[in-house]
Parts: C-alpha cells; structure tokens; sequence
C-alpha cells in the first residue's frame, strides 16, 4: 500500500501548488486552482545562505516548460525535510499530478539527482534544478542538473503477479473499468499506467460532451431522452447494439459521477458540461476518479508499460509488462486494454491514414498505439483505423487546444489572410497553414471574440496571447508585417462574408502563433456492446476487453469514461 499512500498524497498535494495554468496538450485544468500557497506572514521566511549545518528554508528557481519556476527546500541539521512548489506557469493538471513523486523522491534520495516523473520532463527538470539551486545556498553541489539526469540507483527486479483483473491505461476509460470492476465486487485488480501520471488526455479537456439525462441539463430545461441520443448518433457507424449500451450507459453516467463527488454543475448547451462556467471538466472528472481508485484500493502501478498479451490457446490470460527494473507477467483472470489511440505514432498514422503524420498532435505523449501490433498478429479485428478527429487550432508550442466564438481572423507572416477562416478545417486546414512562410499562422482576436469566448479570455489571462491596444502594435509583438496585417483587416471588413461580423476598430487586439493538430484517432480495436474485443471473425476473444481510444470509438471522452465503465462491470459479471 506504500504506493497508494504515496498517490494519495499526490491528490491531496495540489492544494500546494500555484500555477498559473494551462497545457503542453489541450488545456483542462481548472482556471482558478483550488487553493495556492504565496509567500506570506504565515510561511517560514528564506535564510540566507548557510554552509555548515544548514537550518532554515532556502528558495531556488528552476526554468520549465512554462518559464521560471520557484520551490522552498526547509533544511534541518543539513538534511532536506520539505519541499514547496512556489511560482511557476506549468499546466496544473501535470504539475499538480507530478510533483509529490518529485517531492518524495529528492526527500528520500537527499538529492535532485533523481528520475522524472514520465510525462512531465519539462516539469521535473525545472523543479530539480531548482533544488540544486537552493541547495547551493547550504553549501550542496549535485553537478549540473539536465534533462538526462536520472537517479544513480538500479531499481529492484520486478516479480511476476496474479490477479483477478490487469487495466492496462490509467486515463478515463481505464481508471473507470477499474473503479466499476471493484464496485462490481472484483477485489483483486491492477491498474498499470506506462506514464509517470495518471488520468491521459482527459485531465486537459475542457468539455464532457454527450453527457445526458444530468441535473445541470435537468435545471435547465434540455429534455433529451436516450432515444433522442440513438437517433442523433445512428449514422457514426456503431453496432445497433455497442450504441444503445453507450446511449444508456451515458443516461446514468452522471449519477455514477456524482456519487463519486465529481459535479459537472454546467450546462453549456445540448450536452455539453463543464464543472462549473469557469472550470473545466476534464481535470474535475479525472482527479474524482484517480481520488475514487485509490480509495477502493485499487493496486496502481505508475512507470509500468504493457507490451503484449499472455495469450494461451486462444485465451488472454495475462500482460507482459516493461519497467525500469525489467519485465514481468501479470497473469490475470481477465485483462482491459484502455491504452489510447496513436496520434503519437508517426509510422502508424502513415500506414492508416491519409496523410495525417505531417500533423503535430494535441493529445498525450501516451498515444502510442502500443498494442496496434499486438492485436495485428494475435488476429484481433481492426476497425476504421483511417478515421482522426482534427482539431483546428493549439496553441504554438504550448499546445494548448484554442480557438471557438466569432470573428477570429487567420494570418501569416506577411499579415495575409490565406484561407476561408470559417469553413477550412481538418487536414486541408494543417496542410494549409505549413504552406505558408515558416510553416506560421497566426489567431487574431478582437476585444468582441475576447468577451464571448472563455478558452480565449483564459489563455489571453495566461500569458498565452501577446496584446496590442493597436493591430501595429499586436503585428510587432508577434513578429508579422504590419501593414500586411493592417490591410487584411481592412479587406475583411470591407468584403464581410455571409452572416460574418466585422473585425473591431479599436483595440485591444490578441494573438498567438497556432498549428492545426491530430486531436485523436477514432479507429481502434473491435469490440461489442460488453467490451469484449472481438477476433477478426467476430468470434469473442476470452478473457479481453478494451475500452477508450484504443478501440473504434465514434464518440470521445464521456464515451471512453462510459465504456470503461462498461468494462469493468462485465468483467465482473464474468469472472466472479
């Protein structure tokens, strides 16, 4: 359980962190932390430099993936005791996440000199630096700290293990058939996740769509029956039977939720929520979940990777897993794959889809499509491995997903519009924009698109847009031709399209360099209505369910948290 406490805290650890927020993948962590820690009266005061017994708490900074970043170290009689996350611009949903294992790490070690947290490289250099930094005011040297700096102890042997159920992912779907699995009465299960953090892509989303039947569309009047959701999704390209089980599966997905204490209060709309209007729902919903799993015990197992299925005369019986130490078997009563798709996976996305590699991707470093392969040579069933949701603008390089209300206008370098802001997207919009001079497009908006659109009043508070109180202005800070600019605006306005607003006159003005990128690949491993995988002849692969972005999935994240949640109460209808 040593491992639990240590996560435990991890979730209880982000009410020390402040951040100023926001992704290097789409943006979904709350706007508002839900507590921070600033220097005040109450905290210890910095010491100054001490060389010989060192007590006191000594300030170090460190640069991450989103500028400066500052810690406290509190030293006692020379050794470290304490550690404090202090300013820093990191994405909270990462940093809140990665920063107790760091914490624990450098405390035990009584150095820097100490392994990243997977997925939060940036992160963790910054806040080892930092440390190093510090340290030097006690009169410790640790060496030049870099990106490649890892600990200098060979971790243990893994041994193998038994279990009643194996998840391999610990985004959405896995951390719910885990959680739905161990409600079901399954008591022994295994969650391994290959990253250092939990929770995927998922922690950075802004919406839940597809969510019905929920108090926040109850309060407002949106009646929406699971029919009416059968009817709007018959032409995606589910079994009649994988749809209704989602439809129904999303009609009680809300309650499930919230007794998880996991509130999704706003109703943006149809079916659409956020946590509440200025919080987003991704970061909400996974820290409910990851809070709930290792509340019913569920063994996580971070920095483990699944490389293969124990297959046994047709049957999966268990995982092959790759750690730092080595690998080992977990033999298993029943496995769920929740891995995610492969919009990290250049030579995968060549080999299945339309040309989509040249992309760059908004979605987690962990979608590697690691058991593509696996599926292919155990005669597993693929489907609609061709199809990629595309989203039209992240921000460059932080990317963050942008973009949404009316009347943004799309530049390059030489301040020219190039293309029908309004109706070019996907592919053709990507191809369209590394065209152009530098490969650089820049986003426009107006005070106008600033007041109607959250995710860009956000970011433009984030730092995340440069701001002009004239275009002159804006096109020197974001180093585009200004009187190139100034004419395209000039032509908008003058020839507006159909039902298009002008572009205001008066300032102030944003902007921010973006780049269109793969959001998520929808094709993935078949499997039915139960999650069970399905063998190229449709026959059922014993003992294998799957579940997420892994498989065909015509829906996205609430479908993914649905099926998982599928997952694992079939996994227990089948085995106990």
């Amino acid at each position: 359980m040593k491992n639990n406490k240590r996560v435990l805290s991890l979730l209880a650890a982000g009410a020390l962190i402040l951040t100023a927020a926001c992704s290097n993948t789409p943006a979904a962590e709350s706007p508002t932390p839900s507590a921070s820690v600033q220097p005040s009266e109450s905290q210890p005061q910095v010491t100054a430099p001490v060389t010989a017994a060192a007590n006191g708490v000594f300030e170090g900074k460190g640069s991450g993936y989103g500028g400066e970043l500052s810690v406290l170290v509190t030293v006692e009689d020379g050794k470290m005791t304490d550690l404090r996350l202090l300013d820093n611009h990191e994405s909270e949903p990462v940093s809140k996440r990665a920063f107790p294992i760091l914490k624990d790490r450098i405390l035990e070690a009584q150095t820097p000199v100490v392994d990243s947290v997977s997925s939060a490289t940036f992160t963790s250099y910054a806040v080892k630096t930092a440390v190093a930094d510090a340290a030097s005011q006690f009169g410790q040297d640790f060496g030049k700290i870099t990106m490649a700096t890892v600990s200098a102890e060979a971790p243990a042997a893994p041994e193998d293990a038994a279990t009643q159920l194996v998840v391999v992912g610990g985004g959405p779907a896995g951390l719910a058939a885990a959680i739905a699995a161990k409600q079901s009465g399954v008591e022994d299960v295994i969650l391994i996740e290959k990253l250092g953090i939990l929770s995927g892509n998922g922690k950075f989303d802004m919406n839940f769509f597809d969510l019905i039947n929920s108090k926040a569309m109850n309060k407002a009047g949106i009646e929406y029956t699971v029919e009416d959701f059968i009817e709007d999704k018959k032409d995606n390209g589910d079994t009649p039977e994988r749809l209704r089980a989602w439809a129904e599966g999303e009609w009680t997905l809300d309650a499930w939720l919230r007794d998880m204490d996991i509130l999704l209060n706003q109703s943006n709309g149809g079916t659409n929520h956020m946590a509440e209007s200025d919080v987003y729902a991704g970061d909400h919903i996974q820290t409910g979940l990851e809070k709930r799993a290792y509340e019913l015990g569920v063994d996580i197992r971070l920095e483990n990777k699944g490389t293969d299925l124990i297959m046994t005369d047709g049957v999966c019986t268990g995982v092959v897993v790759e750690t730092k130490g080595g690998t080992y078997n977990i033999t298993a009563d029943a496995v769920v794959v929740a891995t995610g798709g492969f919009c990290n996976n250049k030579e995968l996305l060549a080999k299945y889809t339309d040309g989509n590699e040249v992309l760059e991707t908004s979605n987690s470093m962990g979608t590697t499509g690691d058991f593509v392969p696996v599926f292919e040579k155990n005669g597993m069933g693929l489907e609609n491995m061709g199809k990629m949701s595309v989203f039209s603008y992240i921000l460059n390089p932080r990317r963050d997903l942008t973009g949404g209300g009316s009347g943004f206008l799309l530049v390059n370098k030489n301040g020219e519009r190039f293309l029908d802001e309004k109706t070019t997207s996907g592919l053709k919009l990507g191809t369209a924009i590394l065209e152009q001079p530098d490969g650089a497009a820049f986003y426009l908006a107006d005070r106008t698109l600033y007041e109607d659109n959250f995710r860009t009043r956000k970011h433009v508070t984030a730092g995340y847009y440069q701001q002009g109180e004239t275009l002159e202005e804006l096109a020197e800070k974001l180093g585009i031709d200004a009187a190139g600019l100034k004419a395209a605006v000039e032509d908008y306005n003058a020839n507006l399209p159909e039902g298009a607003r002008p572009f205001d006159a008066e300032g102030p003005y944003y902007g921010s360099k973006v780049q269109t990128a793969n959001h998520m690949t929808k094709g993935g491993v078949t499997a039915n209505e139960r999650t069970q995988v399905l063998f190229e002849d449709g026959t059922v692969v014993p003992g294998l369910y799957a579940a997420g972005e892994v498989t065909w999935v015509s829906g996205a994240y609430s479908a993914a948290v649905t099926f998982g949640r599928i997952a694992g109460q079939c996994v227990a209808e089948d085995i106990l």
